[in-house]
């Protein structure tokens, strides 16, 4: 495994600096936002598709700190019942998973979209319980109509383009759980997998370890989010996990997203790097930063620090006392 950052937390900065930022950290990936909600800061994403040169120069920036673009990010919603937002949404993700195939990047991350309620529909619905049994009504509808239909032929322009698709399991969205995710695979084939992230699971009581091996036996880890999640029992209580207190207000929050190590001790995510590794996944440890008590430098070195501390590079040795 390599570690690396979403360099997105770095969009202040100009591609080069970032590039070195991440360098003298140690790191060895980066994973570059294209469009979307990351935005492309240090991905001039139309410009790259249409000038070779242009493409040759950017990874050569990369290649020359001896760096690996591990994804490129296009985070929207192409299911979205806004047409408008569903067209850009959608381009955003065709010319992300062109150029990928063009600077040879083997993952775009992406959220699966959130459809509306019905074809005159005009906000998005994520239904949550099967009871009133409209809701269930809804969501059937949403999975037959909208999401599969949708997924299966991005999945054939992912696979045509060499490209696999890591679909971020994020509250809010279709696909937020192991369940939807092999759902979803089962009708697109696994050219779809997920971008993994454990603070997603955390917050909707799932074992993220569990849900490694359960997605990993499947083949479906194309990806993988470092980003922590720290879980306020006292509020919980109150509140419960679907917590709608701003972000900001992180005393009355149940659940806050913290650097790694923040919300879990860094044990935890040793088994996690284990469970990776065990399932077959040997791809980048792609820091996300998203504290809202640490600084954008001290939350990204903690990330890093206690990371360097468990992640498992070289190849198992054979096993000589077997």
């Amino acid at each position: 495994m390599k570690l690396g950052v979403f360099t997105v937390l770095f969009a202040q900065q100009s591609f080069e600096t970032m590039l070195d930022t991440v360098k003298n950290a140690g790191l060895e990936t980066v994973e570059i936002g294209a469009g979307g909600n990351p935005g492309n800061d240090h991905c001039p994403t139309e410009a790259l598709l249409e000038d070779a040169d242009a493409r040759k120069r950017y990874l050569q920036e990369v290649e020359e700190r001896e760096l690996e673009i591990s994804a490129l990010s296009c985070h929207n919603n192409p299911l979205s019942p806004d047409k408008n937002e569903a067209e850009t949404a959608h381009q955003e993700l065709m010319n992300t998973i062109k150029l990928a195939n063009q600077l040879d990047v083997p993952v775009v991350n992406t959220f699966s979209g959130t459809p509306g309620s019905g074809e005159n529909s005009s906000v998005t619905h994520w239904p949550v319980a099967p009871w009133p049994t409209q809701y269930s009504d809804i969501y059937h509808w949403q999975w037959e109509q909208k999401i599969i239909p949708y997924w299966k032929d991005v999945a054939k322009v992912a696979e045509d383009h060499g490209v696999k698709i890591g679909i971020e399991m994020h509250g809010g969205f279709s696909v937020h759980s192991p369940h939807t995710m092999l759902k979803l695979s089962q009708e697109t084939g696994n050219v779809i997998g997920t971008n993994f992230d454990p603070s997603h699971m955390w917050w909707q009581g799932i074992d993220p370890v569990a849900a490694i091996r359960i997605l990993g036996e499947a083949g479906l880890i194309h990806h993988f989010h470092a980003k922590d999640t720290y879980m306020n029992k006292e509020n919980m209580n109150r509140h419960g996990v679907l917590d709608m207190q701003p972000y900001s207000d992180v005393p009355n929050r149940a659940w806050s997203f913290r650097s790694v190590g923040y919300g879990h001790p860094v044990y935890d995510w040793a088994d996690m790097i284990s469970a990776l590794r065990t399932y077959g996944y040997d791809h980048a440890i792609s820091i996300e930063h998203e504290d809202p008590i640490m600084s954008i430098e001290e939350g990204f070195a903690a990330a890093v620090r206690n990371l360097q501390s468990v992640i498992i590079k070289e190849p198992a040795s054979d096993m000589w006392w077997a």
